[in-house]
């Protein structure tokens, strides 16, 4: 699960961790209700990810993550990313070696160019070869994530052997910001309705 922002969420050494708020992290509990392990990375020292998540370094990375998922169970292995997290998950499935993911979901992608100078579209989604859900909410208003882009980022996954949009409406505007965690941006208020959708998307890939 790849959070959106700056991609720092404060994980402690005692596994707490400080910011929650992201639907990646915040929803980690539902999606292991849903029969899901999560795996969501953090940042070393606070790095700012922003600008950073459609490199070759960070798809190295990402590699390293689906390896460790690899090792800790024989289980189908899925990138989840959400916002400036869905850079970071097309990323890595442009580049994950055959046979080693079994899909991705992004979900409110970033795909107008913003201050992180980096959109979805930047991290070579035509070179995505496993199947696809983009997740896109009707109501959400964030300036670089228009729910009406998410056709158009259906339409560059040109290698993908299938690719569904799906599209939700809903939620509750809690942060100040438009792009903010709790608000429809991130689906605050309909996390529920959100995941189980989801989960039935993962668990038709997963047979």
């Amino acid at each position: 699960m790849f959070p959106g922002g700056s991609g720092d969420i404060g994980l402690g050494k005692n596994g707490a961790i400080r910011h929650d708020h992201n639907f990646a992290v915040r929803t980690r509990r539902l999606w292991n209700r849903q029969g899901y392990a999560v795996i969501i990375p953090d940042t070393i020292n606070h790095i700012n990810l922003r600008g950073k998540r459609s490199s070759a370094t960070y798809a190295g990375l990402i590699e390293s993550i689906i390896a460790f998922a690899h090792e800790e169970a024989t289980v189908p292995v899925f990138l989840f990313g959400t916002s400036q997290g869905a850079i970071a998950a097309v990323n890595g499935a442009a580049h994950a070696a055959s046979g080693t993911i079994a899909g991705v979901v992004l979900s409110e992608s970033v795909s107008v160019m913003g201050g992180s100078k980096e959109t979805v579209f930047s991290a070579t989604p035509q070179k995505v070869t496993v199947p696809v859900l983009i997740v896109a909410n009707q109501d959400d208003r964030c300036d670089v994530a228009p729910p009406q882009a998410a056709q158009q980022i259906a339409s560059a996954m040109t290698a993908s052997p299938e690719v569904r949009v799906f599209m939700v409406s809903g939620g509750i505007t809690k942060s100040k910001k438009n792009c903010g965690s709790l608000t429809p941006h991130g689906y605050f208020g309909i996390e529920n309705d959100v995941v189980d959708k989801v989960s039935a998307w993962l668990d038709a890939k997963s047979r």
